[in-house]
């Protein structure tokens, strides 16, 4: 199995990026998803299944992907503000 991970943040988002993604139905200022799938496109269709998801969007967005076949720090996060 594999983690998918999408990130997106419009923190810095300005008129000159209208072509942002925009990868959550409801409005952020920074969204994540993890799905564990054996493949990318089962990965969307859960997501798709979820229904909160943009799968068009998140598909503009090449995700991380981590196998599980070793040991490894799966996800950190430092935000200063």
């Amino acid at each position: 199995m594999l983690l998918f991970v999408w990130r997106h943040s419009k923190r810095f988002s300005s008129w000159s990026m209208l072509d942002e993604p925009h990868i959550h139905k409801e409005n952020y200022l920074q969204a994540d998803v993890t799905v564990l799938a054996p493949s990318k496109a089962e990965a969307l269709e859960l997501l798709e299944r979820n229904g909160n998801w943009n799968v068009e969007e998140l598909q503009r967005i090449e995700p991380e992907v981590l196998d599980l076949d070793q040991p490894r720090i799966i996800t950190s996060h430092v935000a200063f503000q």
